[in-house]
Parts: structure tokens; C-alpha cells; sequence
């Protein structure tokens, strides 16, 4: 037996070209040049409460920068992150904070509350008519890679936001007029975990959301975030012969091939932000024997709900054709775990974000300076239409760290991580404030959210 290769020693590849990402670099640069968000031309809360929120998040900047770097030593996987629970647990706790942990239907699940102030509400004593706000965390880590996503970075700057908040009203009660949500949201990586705690409940009764992202050369006010479903086909035939009776089989293998390439054929036909990745997992297992089974796996990604449905149905077809072609069955199943849907940014909320990171000494970009395509998805996108929200990105690395990497990963653990925690825990705990203490503000978001479209009913969307 004789092996070729097209060289000696090992098989060569071509290089993957850097042009089109030195194009984009190019545009980027650009564009940062003439872009610059517009702030906010609402109130807010008043400068000495943010005076003395800042003190407050400075006070525990120590605190959360020890609990980014256990939860950076200590990732956990979707659904598993029971000791990165437990440590958060214990944070608010050691403030004197109730915290439940397991709630909403998740294991790993946190949620802890300021309340109002007494004597707001309604007569019973209720919270209704009260504004309540979520703070939002994540803490799940990616398999082989830690936390190359920074969500260890994403608890501290929710949890940091929240505990300032708590001690401001624990000092003076009207300092915050309304009700705080902590929300510790499990399994967002390859998952939807903040979809299943939707479902039972955890976004009920809210006036708005908000978190914040680790990112890689840019502090933005906004970003394209695209939605995503999940998709296993399987191709049903008839095994054969190979060689003495392959007339009396139906290649299932066959019918995967013909999907697969009817993908890439149809993509030239979908809008440029449309994603599509698929493999074939199972397609038999000896050349001699016609298939009778095949298994894709595919994700498909959107823009926007209604172009992800539109996309969904188009892909169903290819699996349909490719199938009929093939003279085979095949059975469809979306969504093991339930679809995201694209980020809905509120602006009105957006806007006091941008002042708040510019009185850090940070200036986010808007919208458009990083290129759509350069776009992932999150299951914040279920929370930001179902109530307004907003999900910012922040710097903690340079440009060339890319997410989902073992160097972001190192970034996640930096004193760049550690800056950008205190700003992103300020920068949300004032955004809240602010929305709070000035009911233009939240009238605003809460008209922006219904003129956009108002909620989706999520589980139902795409029936």
C-alpha cells in the first residue's frame, strides 16, 4: 500500500487570506472618525446620586475583581455552573441580601431584589405601578476554552451594578425609587438559558433589562447580535449491496450531500447577514453498504425574527428536495433547545449607557462602526423582546483577541478586565438609576419598545 502527498513530509494548505478583515479594519477606522453616539438629552437621576454611586462601585471594586478571577480559575459549563452559583450566592449574602438560588426553573439560576422604598406601590402594599429594572449576569463557561467569552467579567459587572445600588438604597431609600432584579442567567453558550427562565416567569412584571459584554478592541453602545435556531435532519433509506444490488437501496447518504450542497447553492440567494452552518454527523459506516441513515446538524442565523423564520422555511425545503431527489424519507427537528432571537437595543436606554461610560473616560461607538458581519448570537435577544433592554459591549482586550479563544480567555482575567468590570458595574447601575429617577426616560424606552414592534410571544413564534 502507497500514500501520495502533493509535497514531502506533511499535507500542504493554502493560507487564509487577511484581506477581506484588513478591508473591514480599513472601513472601521474610518468610520470611527466620523461616528460619535448622540448621548442622551434626557435627565437621569442628579449628579450627586451618581457622585455617590461611583463611590459605592469603588468601594467593591476589590470584592468583584477576586470573584472575576475565582470564576476565571473555576469555569463551569452551561447548566453545571453550581459552584459559580454558589459564589455569587455568597456575595450577596455577605451583604445582607436574600438570594435565591435554582429559580425560574434552572438549577443554576440566581435572583435577588431591592425592593422599593416603602410607601410606593399600590394601596395593598404590592409592587404594581412600582418601576423594576433587571440586572443581568451570566457566568457559563465554553467547554476546553474557559471563559473565553468573559462571562466571568459579565457576572462581576452585573453583580458589582447591583450591590451598589442595594448599599445607595440601604443608605437613603428614595435614592433608588423603585424596584432592583438581580437575574444570574445560566447556559447561555450553545444554549438558551435565559429563554427557559423566561418561560417560567423571570421577566414578568419588568419595565426593562440590562447587562453588558467583554469585547476585543472597542467599547460599543451597540451591535448586530443575530438570531439562531437549531436544526437535525435525518435521511431515512434502504440498505444495499454496493456492488451486487445497489438498485435495491435508497442512499441516505445521497440525500445529506444534496442538502448540504443545496445550502450552499441557496446562500448566494439570502440576505449577507443570513448565516447557515451545517455538518453531516452520521452518513454510514462501510462503502460496501448503501446508507440507510444520514444526520445533519445545522444552525441557521438572521437578523431579524421575520428573516429568520423566512430563512427557516427555505432550509426546511432543501431538506425536502434534497429527499425527494434521493428517493428517501426524512424527518426535520428544530430547536432541541429554543431558538434566540436577534438584540433588540433600546436607544433611549442606550443613551445613558454612553454618558455613563464617557464619565469613565470611555466613548462607545454607535451602531455600524463595527461591521454587521462580524456578528454571533445571545438569548439576550429573547429578553429584549419580551421587555426593552439594552447589551453594550465593553473593552477588555485588543482588537486581535477574538472571542471564544483561549487568549480572550486570558484577557477575561486581566487589569483590563478588572477596569472595564468597575465601568461596565457603573455604567449599568447609573443607566438604571437614571431610568428610575426620571419618568420621561422610562415612558421613552417603554414607547421606543412598542413603536419597534412590542413583545414577541417567543415559544410560539416560530410554530
Amino acid at each position: 500500500m502507497s500514500t501520495t502527498n502533493s509535497g514531502a513530509g506533511t499535507p500542504q494548505h493554502s493560507e487564509v487570506s487577511t484581506a477581506y478583515l484588513d478591508q473591514l479594519d480599513e472601513e472601521r477606522e474610518v468610520a470611527m472618525r466620523q461616528s460619535v453616539h448622540p448621548g442622551s438629552s434626557f435627565s437621569g437621576a442628579p449628579e450627586t446620586l451618581h457622585d455617590r454611586l461611583e463611590q459605592r462601585v469603588a468601594e467593591g471594586a476589590e470584592e468583584m475583581a477576586a470573584l472575576m478571577l475565582d470564576l476565571g480559575e473555576h469555569p463551569e459549563v452551561a447548566f453545571e455552573e453550581h459552584r459559580s452559583a454558589a459564589a455569587i450566592a455568597a456575595v450577596l449574602e455577605a451583604h445582607g441580601i436574600t438570594a435565591q438560588v435554582g429559580v425560574h426553573g434552572l438549577a443554576t439560576a440566581v435572583r435577588a431584589e431591592i425592593p422599593a422604598p416603602t410607601g410606593t406601590g399600590s394601596a395593598d402594599g404590592s409592587a404594581e405601578g412600582v418601576p423594576t429594572f433587571a440586572i443581568l449576569s451570566e457566568y457559563d463557561a465554553l467547554p476546553g476554552v474557559g471563559h473565553g467569552c468573559g462571562h466571568n467579567v459579565i457576572a462581576v459587572m452585573g453583580l458589582g451594578a447591583f450591590l451598589a445600588l442595594a448599599e445607595l438604597a440601604r443608605e437613603d431609600p428614595s435614592a433608588v425609587p423603585g424596584r432592583v432584579v438581580f437575574l444570574g442567567t445560566p447556559a447561555e453558550e450553545g444554549h438558551t438559558g435565559k429563554e427557559y427562565m423566561a418561560r417560567e416567569g423571570a421577566f414578568e412584571d419588568l419595565d426593562g433589562a440590562v447587562m453588558a459584554h467583554p469585547y476585543g478592541g472597542y467599547d460599543l453602545a451597540d451591535q448586530v447580535w443575530l438570531g439562531r435556531r437549531t436544526l437535525t435532519v435525518e435521511f431515512h433509506g434502504h440498505t444495499a449491496h454496493a456492488s451486487a444490488q445497489p438498485f435495491m437501496g435508497r442512499n441516505a447518504l445521497d440525500a445529506a450531500s444534496l442538502m448540504y450542497q443545496g445550502i450552499g447553492l441557496m446562500r448566494q440567494q439570502t440576505p449577507p447577514s443570513d448565516r447557515i452552518h451545517a455538518v453531516i454527523r452520521e452518513g454510514g459506516e462501510r462503502a460496501s453498504v448503501i446508507p440507510d441513515r444520514a444526520r445533519l446538524d445545522l444552525y441557521v442565523r438572521s437578523q431579524r425574527p421575520e428573516t429568520l423564520k423566512d430563512l427557516s422555511r427555505r432550509v426546511e425545503d432543501v431538506a425536502r428536495g434534497a429527499a425527494l431527489m434521493a428517493g428517501v424519507g426524512v424527518t426535520i427537528a428544530w430547536d432541541e433547545h429554543p431558538p434566540s432571537l436577534p438584540v433588540r437595543t433600546n436607544e433611549a436606554l442606550t443613551g445613558r449607557w454612553v454618558l455613563a461610560q464617557r464619565r469613565r473616560g470611555r466613548d462607545p461607538l454607535p451602531l455600524g462602526v463595527v461591521s454587521p458581519s462580524l456578528a454571533a448570537s445571545t438569548d439576550f435577544g429573547n429578553v429584549s423582546y419580551r421587555i426593552p433592554g439594552i447589551h453594550p459591549l465593553i473593552r477588555i482586550a485588543p482588537a486581535d483577541a477574538a472571542l471564544h479563544t483561549r487568549e480572550f480567555a486570558a484577557w477575561a482575567v486581566s487589569d483590563e478586565a478588572r477596569s472595564a468590570a468597575a465601568d461596565g458595574a457603573y455604567g449599568l447601575a447609573a443607566t438604571v438609576l437614571d431610568a428610575l429617577h426620571d419618568p420621561e426616560l422610562a415612558r421613552a424606552a417603554a414607547e421606543e419598545f412598542a413603536q419597534a414592534g412590542g413583545a414577541i410571544d417567543v415559544p410560539a413564534y416560530f410554530d
